[in-house]
């Protein structure tokens, strides 16, 4: 290894490490890092040499090197590589001179370049101890500002090497401790942490060698002296940071110091440490930490009695029980681990003072707890709960003591404390029922309580009552089930908890404890009654099913309430009458059944109601089922007791009124019954609705069995309105009270009487209503304001018209008397106005409204019948709901139900006969019109729906006959004819009923009014206008025809086509995707044949408002229905009829704006121009259109050009379309496009010439794209006929059209396209009308003529037969003047040839054409004619290859560098399918020309360029396969290095490349490592890999290239790209680090070496500085350069003889 030995010394290592730690201080942080790198890989080799470079560079200290933390880190790094053989004392304890000079330097403590510094010496000090302390030391004697710095440096090297330094903890004592009085407050806390660090180490070295203490006198002393600084002086300063690292480091210190002088300082040092709990939680912990240890110190200690009596301690456990508090408050909180931390801590410290004095400690807590102060007993219970005592009644005495404390932090404790206590069996006799109930009282709180709590000024911290009750629910439930001891103490004290009024939060986890409790205790089952009794302190049987019951109320109350109630009535079955134990058993299931899923429950918005029902169902069949007056009597009087227990807002309060109000029917004692209900109202809240409306329902319950006795009541009630002396007085005062008060009478009042009428035998009735109606009270109730109050007047009213109507069916009708009054009544609790806004109503409001609607609806179907005058005026107040905005549907849905309903009953309740009835059908309909053909979806549906439900009850009259309720067939209801009052009708049969003339029902009018509908956007919507559709005609043919009329053919037709409606209308009903146009032509089909002409006449008459629909595709329906009807009986129609029918459509074409609807209103027109007399309608709008052109701005009209929309029905007829299109072609192509040419010159003699023909030009584009866009299949059958001209004209004038907009014009280029996408549209070629939407426009030249390849691409695919032709024309049109035509004309043929195999003489003469013009004088012409030559289909390809290759290579070498990109792609194209017989011969000229290319600037060319090469490896055989493998070797090294280029698309080309080239080279592993993960990665460090094991498998086996790979490398260095030259520098080192051919290591290694250290010191780049750090590392870690590693820096070593002498001088 001499040449290593002699490469090695030949090589500037020391400068080339001086470089990489120069680089320490780049700019760049990667160029750092990568110097760091490279320094930490070097230097175990040579760490003298990276130390001496370290040290050259950091004399000059800060000032001179900007990252002297990184040159410490070096050195540090160096220090610990060192041999023991190599260490130099002399030379490190220079080093550690260094560095401390550079600490003592700056008055900063802590700094980046400190630490370093301070590593640096503890790196050292890991060496050469002494060496190390002594020249710390050497800084410790006198006043220096680096004191601090060098204690710190002592901490850290004992906390690193606890083993070492402890043997010398003596000498840093003996010098700390002189200067320690001297210590500034600042740097205070170093040294305190320093003891910290030394005390840990020693307690660290005591743990490893137990039998060898460090500790002597000498350190003894030491130690006590600092310990009585510490404690003296520095834990008393004021600054807060000393104080707390002298307590921390005091707390290590206790374990260390004498028993004497440690009972000694406890008088000092416990106040200290307790002085920091004032502080922030982190404090607190470090103060628990050395309490801990003060007192295991203190208390546990082998050598001695306990140091503190428990007198003493009571201090610290005074102190620290608020701190347990204070780390218990959030859970939360940010710092919760730090406060769980001390809160551990707190309670380890307990621990040992509770092992030293249990009995003690006891009692301490105990008399802390009853103190009753918040922190100390919250500390107190936590503690106890861990340290259970002996003393069982002192502890249970304690607890009880606290029961009554309001702090809920407390409460949560003591509970917590009460379920351990129980768990140890310490809750026994009457003090564990106070428990019990302690827990159930808190298991009723809520988050209510919160405020209540706030309110009264209680602490309340961070715990919630949520939190507390779930705390308490789940000890309870623990008590319960898994302390059997704890069952004989529940049972039965339990059932106290249920009735109070302050646990009824609490009732659902009581059921279920008692539920647990019969579970699992069978004899209670036996046992349970003589329990109870056993305890006179138990509530009733009565008592407990009462407040149970009415506790059933709310089924989603939180635990599952209800189902709790029902679980535990069936337990407690044997406490109630025997025989209710069978039924419960049958009726509870059910009911748990309901209440099962509340989600479930939720979705019915009835629940509530239902389960009220419910619940005063099976108290009614309970009692039944009992039939025990006595019980009863016991059980009304509990019920009575228990309105105490609920608030009059409670909703419970209304279903106490309802099951006391059933139990009364139940009773037959009329003395008791009065005296309930007198109590009930005086109980009642009538303020309060649910409570007013709980009440009426009661009293309709009782009168049920006692109806005089309520109305009695109800009469005493009325009499004393505002009778008393105190209300008259408020009233007086105050005109609010008086309303208010009255209001809520009247309102309670109203619901009684309604209720009262509602549930009372419907035989007695009749003259107690009439003598209420003819009292004066109704009108007293209209004065309500309050919209409850309305409401329940409202619904009484309503209540009285159900129970007159409940009469009738029961058998005994009667007339209501002053219905008509009742009706205004109402009409005027609504509070709507004729002037009111029905869209502006609040959620009150439409109930009201709903509730009116539904009571007019009742008034209005009882006896008398309804006059005219007050239908009228129901219909003006209540048809404007239909408006209503549909923000709450779960108010308004219910209401326009009502609506709805209330206009059914006014139709069969209204009018003589039929006749009439027609008219009022008629009336009602047009009213609603406006709904129906809103342009709101709910207003039309709305509005429909009340059609329909109308014709529906209309059919019935015609068919049954008249009856007010609208019953089918024969009814009691059904009425004779009162000749009297029809005149006309005298001489009638008495039951007949006239039925309307069809005429009467407007049919035509009505079917273009819902014919539209069928076509809604909305499902549901079209269903129904079918459906009313059907019900029109279903009634018309029902009625009698007038004389002469006709109904479009036979009777057995028009049947026909009404059950085809049906069908329709049944496919609706089960399908619902059926598609909606395929209905709606079926449903337009049978209406057709069911209208007469006179029907059809008026339906064509009034389209016009039915094509002008605000629903789009309503109007479209209008439209296709008058297309349907012209087309199919249009000859019934005679001219005047047309003319008319033409104006309604031309009208609506003016009023309609939208551009589709206008289209399909003209193409009605044609329809009818078609049918009847075109001539005349084409002429019109002919002529209008050319008008329009001339006068007219036509771009800028509203709703676009009409007569543009015109054109398309001309395009439509099939005599004018091919015509028509034929000369706008024609004009196209005389026209001249472009004023000017850029490439031949322009002719510019008469102007006036060029503006028509500008206009001309205009006019044809317009009118072809009408013609594409209207031409129907009519116009695109004309376009299919001359498809190839229509498009090759088009796509010639595409490209003038980028030339005219290349000199600012781009108003023709727009139009073309519009013309161009019609066509696209008309055609059928919906990708060939997206390429031009997307591209279109765009200008560059390469953008629009991509747009022709891509759209003749589309057509050759799409339309293959039309290719031919269309070639034959570009062909012809290569030789045009106008450069751009011709561009368009070779872009198209240049991908038409793609798919021309079919056409081979076609081809030969594309061919032929494209090879002439490859020298067109427009470098675009050329590339695109060698484009196309590439694209000659496969199967004719081999016939051109030579050709076409010849024609690439030529190109390689063009002027232009866009023809020579467009050659080297397609060349690539080219290759992939070429012989070896074309490419062989000039193999060798295109690899050569490629190799010439790969350098270009340009990225495409570049990647193109290597792409290509390696797609010549497949023609690199047989007789050429060593000359192209010579060409493969020579761009090798580009490849390598081009591999990671700074553009993707180079890497990827780069990496096919390489692995075409494998199999090649035929090197083993080559091809496995070009497919390996590294190549194929973009990460910069893969790259590098990968370069290491190229290089690897390159030197081994093919060593004779590497000269030549060096040379291209090297050259590399150069390039102007930053990355490749970093890829150069890689791959060099690379190379040179991994051969062992001594003539390339000597003719490059010291070569790059020096390269590179030019390279670090001048490049700009980072990545070249960066990777040439790297590159340093790789050649000094080489084997082939081992001699340096011995080298050390010249200078340096004269600097220290230079240091040396100058320190002899002195």
């Amino acid at each position: 290894m001499a040449s290593s030995s002699s490469l090695g010394s030949s090589i500037p290592a020391p400068e080339a490490v001086q470089v990489l730690v120069s680089s320490l201080a780049d700019e760049s942080q990667v160029v750092r890092e990568s110097s760091m790198a490279s320094l930490k890989e070097i230097s175990p080799l040579n760490p003298l040499l990276v130390l001496d470079c370290c040290s050259a560079v950091s004399r000059g200290g800060r000032r001179r090197f900007g990252n002297m933390a990184g040159i410490f880190q070096v050195m540090a790094f160096g220090v610990r590589a060192l041999d023991k053989k190599d260490i130099d004392a002399s030379y490190v304890g220079k080093l550690a001179k260094i560095a401390t000079a550079e600490i003592i330097s700056s008055k900063e403590l802590n700094a980046d370049w400190q630490r370093a510094a301070a590593s640096l010496l503890v790196s050292i000090g890991l060496h050469l101890p002494d060496l190390m302390m002594e020249e710390i030391f050497l800084h410790l004697s006198g006043p220096s500002s680096a004191l601090p710095a060098m204690v710190q440096i002592l901490a850290d090297f004992a906390s690193a090497d606890a083993l070492q330094f402890t043997p010398r903890l003596k000498g840093v004592l003996s010098r700390v401790l002189p200067i320690l009085g001297n210590v500034r407050d600042a740097h205070r806390p170093i040294f305190a942490n320093a003891f910290k660090c030394w005390c840990q180490a020693v307690w660290q070295y005591n743990i490893d060698f137990p039998s060898d203490s460090p500790i002597d006198g000498d350190v003894m002393s030491f130690l006590n002296s600092a310990f009585e600084l510490l404690l003296r002086v520095w834990a008393a300063s004021r600054d807060l940071k000393v104080r707390i690292s002298s307590v921390e480091a005091l707390g290590q210190m206790v374990g260390l110091i004498t028993r004497t002088q440690l009972k000694a300082a406890l008088p000092g040092l416990v106040p200290t440490i307790l002085e920091l709990y004032k502080k922030d939680r982190d404090i607190s912990l470090i103060a628990t930490y050395s309490l801990y240890n003060l007192l295991n110190a203190s208390l546990l200690s082998e050598t001695g009695p306990p140091l503190l009596d428990f007198e003493e301690l009571t201090v610290i456990l005074s102190t620290l029980l608020p701190v347990i508090r204070m780390n218990n408050d959030n859970k939360e909180h940010s710092d919760f681990s730090v406060g769980l931390k001390t809160y551990n801590e707190v309670q380890r410290c307990f621990l040992t003072v509770g092992s030293v004095y249990p009995e003690d400690l006891f009692s301490f807590l105990l008399n802390k707890c009853r103190l009753k102060e918040e922190p100390l007993t919250f500390g107190a219970l936590c503690v106890l709960k861990h340290l259970l005592p002996s003393k069982r009644p002192l502890l249970v005495d304690a607890v009880k003591s606290l029961l009554d404390e309001q702090n809920l932090a407390i409460r949560k404790a003591l509970s917590e404390l009460i379920v351990v206590m129980a768990s140890h069996c310490y809750l026994v006799g009457p003090s564990a029922e106070l428990f019990v109930e302690y827990l159930v009282r808190h298991c009723a709180l809520s988050e209510h309580d919160r405020i209540d709590l706030e309110s009264s000024q209680v602490k309340i911290g961070s715990i919630c009552p949520t939190e507390l009750r779930t705390i308490c629910e789940k000890g309870l439930l623990l008590l319960t089930i898994t302390i059997p001891e704890m069952e004989h103490i529940l049972w039965p004290f339990l059932l106290k908890m249920i009735i109070p009024r302050r646990y009824t939060g609490a009732v659902a986890t009581v059921c279920r404890c008692i539920a647990e409790l019969c579970r699992h205790g069978s004899s209670y089952n036996n046992n349970m009654l003589s329990d109870c009794k056993a305890r006179g302190d138990i509530p009733d049987p009565e008592e407990l099913f009462v407040r149970l019951v009415v506790l059933l109320h709310n089924p989603l109350a939180r635990e599952q309430l209800a189902t709790q109630i029902l679980t535990v009535l069936c337990y407690l079955a044997p406490l109630f009458p025997r025989n209710i134990n069978l039924f419960w058993q049958d009726e509870i299931p059910k009911m748990k059944a309901y209440v099962s899923d509340p989600e479930d429950l939720k979705l019915d918005p009835s629940y509530q109601e239902t389960w009220d029902d419910m619940i005063i169902n099976f108290l009614a069949e309970s009692l039944d089922v009992i039939q025990d007056s006595d019980w009863m009597i016991s059980l009304g009087n509990a019920f009575t007791k228990q309105y105490a227990l609920y608030t009059p807002d409670d909703e419970h309060s209304a279903v106490l009124h309802r099951c006391l109000g059933m139990l009364l029917q139940k009773v037959n004692d009329r003395a008791y019954v009065r005296g309930k209900i007198d109590w009930m109202y005086k109980q009642a809240n009538i303020s309060i609705p649910i409570n007013r409306l709980g009440l009426a329902k009661a009293m309709g319950l009782v009168a049920a069995s006692h109806l005089d006795t309520v109305l009695d009541k109800l009469k005493d009630i009325l009499d004393n309105v505002g009778q008393s002396v105190f209300q008259r007085f408020l009233a007086f005062f105050s005109e609010s009270y008086r309303t208010e008060e009255s209001d809520d009478v009247h309102a309670a009042l109203a619901l009684m009487y309604g209720y009262a009428a509602r549930y009372a035998p419907s035989m007695v009735i009749e003259a107690r209503i009439d003598a209420l109606v003819g009292t004066n009270m109704l009108s007293r109730l209209l004065h309500v304001r309050h919209p409850t109050a309305k409401q329940a007047v409202i619904t009484a009213i309503d209540l009285l018209g159900r129970a007159v109507i409940n009469a009738a069916e029961n058998g005994a009708p009667f007339p209501l008397k002053r219905r008509d009054q009742l009706l205004d009544y109402i009409l005027t609790l609504m509070g709507r106005d004729e002037t009111d806004d029905l869209a502006d109503s609040s959620l009150e409001l439409l109930r009201t409204q709903a509730l009116a609607l539904n009571a007019c609806t009742t008034l209005v179907s009882v006896e008398p019948k309804l006059t005219i005058e007050t239908r009228n005026h129901v219909l003006k107040a209540t048809l404007g709901f239909f408006a209503l905005p549909n923000d709450r549907i779960d108010v308004i849905n219910p209401l326009i139900d009502n609506l709805i309903t209330l206009l059914c009953a006014i139709l069969l309740t209204s009018g003589e006969d039929g006749r009439s009835r027609a008219e009022q059908l008629l009336h009602i309909l047009r009213q609603i019109d406006q709904y129906v053909s809103s342009s709101v979806d709910y207003q039309r549906r709305r509005g429909c729906l009340a059609v329909y439900e109308m014709l529906v009850k209309f059919r019935m009259l015609c068919v049954s006959g008249y009856c007010a309720l609208g019953c089918r067939g024969s009814c009691t209801h059904s009425k004779q004819i009162d000749r009297t009052l029809h005149g006309s009708f005298s001489n009638l049969p008495s039951a007949a009923f006239v039925l309307p003339s069809r005429e009467a029902l407007s049919l035509g009018d009505r079917v273009m009014m819902y014919l539209p509908r069928c076509a809604d956007t909305d499902s549901e919507i079209r269903k129904i206008s079918a459906q009313i559709l059907d019900q029109l005609f279903s009634i018309s043919l029902s009625l009698p025809k007038p004389l002469g009329s006709s109904v479009g053919g036979d009777i057995e037709l028009c049947y026909g086509a009404l059950s085809s409606l049906e069908d329709v209308i049944a496919i609706l009903k089960s399908d619902a995707s059926i598609d909606p146009s395929e209905v709606f032509n079926r449903i337009v089909a049978s209406v057709c044949i069911l209208l007469t002409k006179n029907e059809l006449v008026g339906t064509l008459h009034g389209c016009m408002p039915a094509i002008c629909d605000r629903i789009k595709q309503s109007a479209e329906g209008a439209i296709l229905t008058v297309i349907e009807f012209v087309t199919k009986r249009g000859t019934e129609l005679s001219e005047t009829d047309v003319s008319r029918t033409a104006q309604s459509l031309l009208s609506a074409t003016g009023h309609v704006t939208e551009k589709q609807l206008r289209l399909e209103v003209l193409g009605a027109i044609s329809s009818l121009s078609e049918n009847t007399n075109a001539k005349i309608v084409f002429n019109e709008v002919l002529a209008a259109a050319g008008r329009d052109i001339v006068t007219k701005d036509i771009s800028r009209l509203r709703g676009g050009w009409p007569m543009q929309d015109a054109f398309h029905a001309f395009s439509q007829h099939i005599v004018l379309s091919v015509l028509f299109l034929e000369h706008l072609i024609s004009v196209l192509n005389q026209t001249r496009v472009t004023k000017s040419d850029p490439g031949k010159g322009e002719n510019s003699t008469l102007v006036s010439e060029t503006q028509l023909e500008d206009e001309i030009l205009q006019a044809a584009i317009f009118a072809l794209t009408a013609f594409f866009r209207g031409g129907g299949k009519v116009g695109k059958r004309a376009v299919e006929q001359s498809y190839s001209s229509v498009l090759a004209t088009l796509i010639l004038q595409f490209g003038s059209c980028h030339g005219l907009a290349s000199s600012g014009q781009h108003e023709p280029l727009r139009a073309l396209l519009t013309a161009f996408q019609a066509f696209c549209e008309c055609v059928g070629d919906l990708e060939m009308g997206k390429i031009l939407a997307r591209d279109g426009e765009q200008n560059e030249k390469e953008k629009w003529i991509n747009v022709i390849g891509d759209l003749a691409s589309c057509i050759s695919m799409k339309r293959p037969k039309e290719v031919q032709n269309i070639c034959k024309i570009f062909t012809k049109s290569l030789n045009r003047q106008e450069n751009f035509q011709r561009e368009a004309a070779a872009a198209a043929l240049s991908e038409f040839v793609r798919y021309s195999s079919g056409f081979s003489s076609l081809l030969e003469e594309m061919v032929e054409v494209l090879c002439r013009h490859v020298s067109d004088e427009s470098p675009t012409v050329r590339c695109l004619c060698l484009r196309g030559l590439v694209k000659i289909p496969s199967v004719h390809i081999f016939q051109y290859t030579t050709q076409v290759l010849g024609v690439i290579l030529a190109l390689l070498d063009d002027l232009d560098e866009s023809v020579q990109l467009t050659a080297v792609s397609c060349l690539l194209m080219i290759l992939e399918s070429s012989l070896n017989d074309a490419v062989e011969p000039i193999l060798l000229n295109l690899s050569v020309r490629l190799r010439n290319l790969q350098i270009s600037m340009n990225v495409k060319m570049r990647a193109d360029s290597f792409a290509a090469f390696g797609a010549l490896s497949n023609y690199g055989v047989g007789a050429n396969k060593d000359a192209f493998l010579e060409q493969i070797h020579a761009t090798l090294p580009r490849l390598i290095l081009h591999l990671y280029d700074g553009d993707l698309a180079v890497r990827h080309a780069c990496r096919n490349t390489l692995k075409r080239f494998a199999p090649l080279m035929e090197i083993e592993g080559l091809l496995a490592l070009f497919n390996s993960h590294s190549i194929n990665s973009d990460y910069r460090s893969d790259y590098e890999d990968f370069v290491r094991d190229f290089t690897r498998q390159f030197v081994q086996h093919l060593s004779s290239r590497v000269d030549a790979y060096m040379v291209s490398t090297i050259q590399a260095f150069d390039a102007p790209w930053p990355i490749i030259q970093a890829n150069a520098i890689y791959v060099s080192s690379s190379i040179l680090s991994l051969s062992d051919d001594q003539h390339i290591l000597a003719l490059y290694f010291a070569q790059v070496f020096g390269m590179l250290v030019g390279k670090m010191s001048r490049s700009a780049d980072a990545v070249v500085r960066a990777t040439s750090s790297l590159a340093f590392g790789l050649l000094l870690k080489s084997t082939n350069s081992i001699s340096w590693r011995a080298a050390r820096l010249d200078r340096a070593d004269s600097a220290r003889k230079g240091h040396d002498s100058e320190s002899a001088k002195k």
